[in-house]
């Protein structure tokens, strides 16, 4: 161990009065800070926030809005991409409609299929928020105006084959194990939605959140439950 990992643990572990005190000061050194100076602070802050907001701006719209537009099939217009750029794993392609949101804490992957990408479209004014997993086998079509709240995972492909012996030995799923999942116009997926693999959920439905969808859902409803049911009509 180190100089300062056996300093760091004499303080917080001795019981002689030099290390109780010598401790009380590092905390007292640690937790001190400045007063807030009422005109100055909030008119840093401003500033800061300003020339934050400016630098984010530019670094998204000269660096990573057309590096990801670069790998799209499309050329969507007023694509607006937040948080950096997402994550594109694997074999697959993308296609893009208009308007859309899209957090680049993100990651779409793509699954080969009989040696062919898996193809993800995506309509016009359609949000993908922060943490969302796409992983796609074979295909995952988002109609125009869907939500996808945070942390939501469509599941399209599991990675990994069912037979232990295959997994230990790193072999990949097989193509019966993956499926298209096709979420219809006006879909909203709230937080932590799981949707598997061979899904479809009809037009204007809501899924509540922590959800999982195993099976089709009708249009028009409100969903939920793990496996999701549908809850009342809309």
């Amino acid at each position: 161990m180190d100089m300062l990992g056996t300093f760091k643990l004499w303080l917080k572990h001795d019981e002689s009065k030099l290390a109780k005190t010598c401790h009380r000061c590092a905390r007292g050194v640690m937790h001190f800070s400045i007063p807030v100076i009422p005109i100055l602070h909030p008119l840093i802050l401003r500033v800061h926030l300003f020339i934050s907001q400016v630098f984010t701006n530019t670094v998204r719209i000269f660096y990573w809005t057309p590096l990801f537009k670069s790998r799209l099939l499309t050329r969507p217009r007023n694509l607006y991409l937040y948080s950096g750029m997402p994550l594109v794993l694997g074999h697959l392609t993308i296609e893009m409609g208009d308007n859309c949101r899209i957090s680049g804490i993100s990651t779409l992957s793509g699954r080969s299929m009989n040696g062919k990408a898996s193809r993800l479209v995506i309509g016009n004014n359609v949000d993908i928020n922060w943490q969302n997993n796409i992983a796609v086998g074979g295909n995952i079509i988002i109609e125009d105006n869907v939500r996808l709240a945070g942390r939501v995972f469509l599941a399209g492909y599991p990675g990994h084959p069912i037979d232990a012996q295959a997994r230990a030995d790193g072999l990949p799923d097989l193509d019966s194990q993956a499926g298209d999942i096709i979420l219809k116009r006006d879909v909203w997926l709230a937080t932590g939605v799981s949707v598997m693999a061979g899904v479809t959920i009809g037009e204007g439905t809501i899924v509540a959140a922590g959800s999982i969808v195993t099976r089709d859902l009708p249009a028009g409803v409100l969903a939920g439950g793990t496996p999701a049911k549908v809850i009342k009509s809309l």
